[in-house]
């Protein structure tokens, strides 16, 4: 079986950092991916998760509206609101995250960004330490 997911699009909002109690980075944000068929043009919203190297990569290099290409594997959490209801959301969990725009000066901390970390050297994004097959 293969759970693999590709997309280019563009960041909607600056991503957002957070560490979990183990001290691992976590970093989330959204793209906007669209598709355009004959006059019309249909945009989806992806939510994408990203854990350590990669977490660190989108949070030091990337910013809203920045194009750019994702991969990873699709997952669904089931968590309750405040209310008590549960919830679903779908996510995609990167294992690469790489910038297609252009330089320019509206990377976050740095002028010429590294290259992003290998596609396969996060694959304990879970927090799991192990590969997941």
């Amino acid at each position: 079986m293969l759970n693999q997911c590709n997309f280019i699009g563009r960041f909607g909002a600056d991503p957002e950092t957070r560490y979990t109690p183990a001290g691992k980075q976590v970093t989330n944000f959204r793209i906007a991916v669209s598709e355009k068929r004959g006059d019309k043009e249909n945009t989806e919203w992806v939510s994408v998760v990203c854990w350590e190297n990669t977490a660190k990569f989108v949070a030091d290099y990337m910013v809203k509206g920045n194009l750019c290409f994702v991969s990873g594997r699709m997952q669904t959490r089931k968590w309750q609101d405040q209310k008590g209801e549960q919830r679903y959301t779908t996510e995609i969990i990167a294992s690469t995250v790489q910038n297609l725009s252009p330089r320019s000066d509206e990377s976050r901390n740095h002028s010429d960004p590294p290259l992003p970390p290998e596609p396969f050297g996060n694959m304990g994004s879970t927090g799991e330490d192990s590969v997941p097959f």
